[in-house]
C-alpha cells in the first residue's frame, strides 16, 4: 500500500529527533570556531601591533572601520545568547531560530574581522573612542546600552544585552527562557538594524555596504517573525 502517512514507529521519532541534534552540533561547533577564531583574532591585536596599513584602505576612525569593530561585538553577544537558549529550551522553532542568528552571525563577524585584518588597522578600539561613536551626532551616547530595568552592567551598544540578563536567560527554562530570549534578541536586532543603516550610508566601501544592506532586510525579517513567535506566547517585546 502507498502513501504518505508519517511512520508512527517510536524509534524512528527517536532517530529524527537524534538527526536534529546531530545537525544542531554540527553547526554549532562551526559557529562556535568561527566564534573563537575571531576571540583569538582580538586577542591578538591586543599583543601584537597591528599589520602595515594597506593602501587606499579606511581610515581607523572612519566609518568602515568603527562599523566593523563595533558590530563584531555586537554580533558576538547574539551568537552567545543563541547558544544559551539553545539548553534551555526544547522547542523546535526558538532552537531553529538560534541556529539560524549563531550561524549567520558568526559568519557575518568572521568577515568583519577579516577586513580590518586586511586592512591592516586594529580590531580593538582605542581606550579614547566609545562605541558607536563612527554614527556621529553623539551616537555614541545616544545608542548606549541602557535598558528599561535601568541595569546598563556590561552593555556597550545598541540592544545589547547587560552581564545580569545574559546571567537571567541562562538560569531560565522552557517558555520562560524562550521569551526572555526573544525579547533580548528583538532588542538586539533593532540596535544592529540602526547600525547597519549608519553603515549603509555612512560607510565607503561598496562590499561593506552591500553587507549592511542585507544585514537591515535579514534582521528585519527576522523580527517580524520574533514579535509573531512572542504573540504566539502571549508576550510581546520589551517597551
Amino acid at each position: 500500500m502507498t502513501g504518505t502517512t508519517e511512520p508512527t514507529d517510536p524509534a524512528i521519532g527517536a532517530e529524527r529527533r537524534k538527526t536534529a541534534r546531530v545537525r544542531w552540533a554540527s553547526g554549532a561547533a562551526v559557529a562556535l570556531a568561527l566564534l573563537f577564531a575571531g576571540a583569538a583574532a582580538v586577542a591578538s591585536a591586543r599583543e601584537d601591533a597591528p599589520a602595515p596599513r594597506t593602501a587606499g584602505a579606511p581610515a581607523p576612525d572612519s566609518a568602515d572601520a568603527g562599523f566593523a569593530r563595533d558590530m563584531a561585538v555586537h554580533h558576538q553577544q547574539a551568537v552567545e545568547m543563541s547558544f544559551i537558549v539553545r539548553d534551555r529550551t526544547e522547542d523546535e522553532d526558538v532552537r531553529r531560530l538560534a541556529y539560524d542568528i549563531a550561524n549567520t552571525q558568526a559568519n557575518q563577524r568572521g568577515m568583519l574581522l577579516g577586513w580590518l585584518d586586511l586592512w591592516g588597522l586594529p580590531k580593538v578600539a582605542g581606550g579614547d573612542d566609545p562605541p558607536m561613536a563612527w554614527m556621529g551626532d553623539g551616537g555614541g551616547h545616544q545608542h548606549g546600552g541602557q535598558h528599561a530595568d535601568g541595569d546598563a552592567d556590561g552593555a556597550l551598544m545598541a540592544g545589547m544585552a547587560s552581564r545580569a540578563e545574559l546571567e537571567r536567560l541562562a538560569r531560565l527554562d522552557g517558555e520562560q527562557a524562550e521569551v526572555f530570549y526573544l525579547q533580548l534578541m528583538t532588542d538586539h536586532h533593532k540596535g544592529g538594524v540602526a547600525m547597519a543603516e549608519a553603515c549603509a550610508s555612512r560607510c565607503t566601501v561598496p562590499v561593506e555596504q552591500r553587507l549592511a544592506r542585507g544585514m537591515v532586510e535579514g534582521q528585519q525579517s527576522e523580527l517580524g517573525l520574533m514579535r509573531d513567535m512572542l504573540t504566539e506566547r502571549k508576550a510581546r517585546p520589551r517597551p
